[in-house]
């Protein structure tokens, strides 16, 4: 008999994209090759440039050295002066954490402020990997429904209602994943004095803020304000505006006197973050802005495209749609979102997650990624979609 391992790690849900890739298994072609609009990674290569400047960083004998636990200054100052730009805020490189991927930021953020046994306030739906990390390290998940009525905006008044003695913080996800619900400006302002006044952190994860409509001149203004950004964590992502999810970037911004206790975490989960894209993506910031733009303008034209697309296509409903994703209402009462999924997946080659992958209450869902459909597939949803 083997030796028992963590039960909280046993305990946890199964990644939900390697599960739901296994439907396309059983898929026959009959309808044409498989549409994948699962996972949320740009359809896009890098920039020709980006790619010679990750492979001669990649050849350099210094880069293969250690570095810098917080990552590399150069890329921390460069992502400071552009996120202080961005947010009309000062913020110094001192308070930048340069990490593997934005996964890992959540994870070294719910570690920095909460203990196995504490609670955190989590919208629902949520990103399943956020539920994934709170259950592994013995984190209570205080679960906020929003609900469809609301575009999906977590409520501000059910949130103060859940507030209590172990709750350490709040997680805002926006543009929001699963349902591409963008945040209003006032709404992430009001949930950092909510914050602020009850003691306790706001993680805010801006994944996907590089795909705001381009009118969104600003996310929002919470840095801007020293008394609120004293108990906020920025979360983000380099590997979606640079197309670079297997190069594992993200950054974390948080106040500069919690410096020394991210490095305890970072220390001990990477030592270092990866140099070679780390030097590529400093050059990448400044250099690459026109082609992040035109490929927030594609997105834009995206979005519009599927919201075409969808309006041919008889008893699905768009409940929400946003920056990156699309949540679906599916006509299929009788049905699970599960078993919806693993049929248009296994039958139609069409695959989607199930809402129910995201949070209770959510069997009427199905999230997609809209980014990944193309002019031919496009045109092929409406058969697809039937069951």
């Amino acid at each position: 008999m083997a030796p028992r391992i963590n039960p909280l790690v046993s305990a946890t849900a199964s990644p939900a994209i390697l599960e739901s890739r296994a439907w396309l298994k059983a898929y026959d072609g009959g309808k044409g090759p498989a549409i994948d609009l699962s996972q949320a990674a740009p359809p896009y290569p890098p920039p020709p440039e980006l790619l010679r400047r990750l492979a001669a960083a990649a050849q350099s004998p210094s880069l293969a050295l250690y570095g810098p636990v917080p990552g590399e200054y150069q890329l921390r100052q460069a992502y400071a002066g552009h996120v202080s730009e961005l947010y009309g805020a000062e913020i110094s490189p001192e308070q930048v954490s340069i990490t593997a991927g934005c996964n890992q930021a959540f994870v070294i953020a719910t570690m920095l402020v909460a203990a196995a046994g504490d609670a955190i306030v989590l919208p629902s739906p949520w990103y399943f990997n956020h539920k994934m990390t709170l259950d592994m390290l013995g984190v209570e998940a205080r679960i906020l429904p929003c609900a469809a009525a609301d575009a999906f905006i977590p409520d501000l008044k059910k949130a103060a209602e859940l507030i209590e003695q172990k709750v350490r913080a709040i997680v805002l996800v926006t543009p929001n994943n699963p349902t591409g619900a963008i945040y209003p400006p006032s709404i992430i302002e009001a949930y950092a004095r909510l914050c602020r006044d009850n003691r306790i952190w706001l993680i805010i994860d801006e994944t996907y803020r590089d795909f705001l409509p381009e009118e969104a001149k600003r996310p929002h203004a919470i840095f801007q304000d020293v008394a609120l950004r004293d108990t906020v964590i920025g979360l983000y992502s380099f590997s979606k505006s640079f197309a670079l999810p297997g190069h594992r970037l993200g950054a974390m911004i948080f106040p500069a006197a919690l410096g020394a206790q991210v490095l305890k975490i970072q220390d001990c989960l990477q030592i270092c973050p990866a140099r070679a894209g780390q030097a590529a993506v400093t050059w990448a910031l400044e250099a690459l802005d026109d082609w992040r733009q035109r490929n927030r303008r594609r997105f834009g034209e995206q979005l519009n495209q599927f919201r075409s697309a969808l309006a041919d296509v008889r008893d699905w409903k768009i409940e929400s749609l946003g920056a990156f994703f699309a949540y679906l209402c599916h006509p299929f009462r009788d049905l699970t979102a599960e078993q919806v999924a693993q049929r248009l997946a296994s039958q139609n080659g069409l695959l989607m997650i199930p809402g129910s992958y995201f949070g209770p209450g959510q069997d009427s869902y199905l999230r997609v990624s809209f980014g990944n459909l193309t002019a031919e597939s496009f045109g092929q949803l409406s058969e697809r979609l039937r069951l």
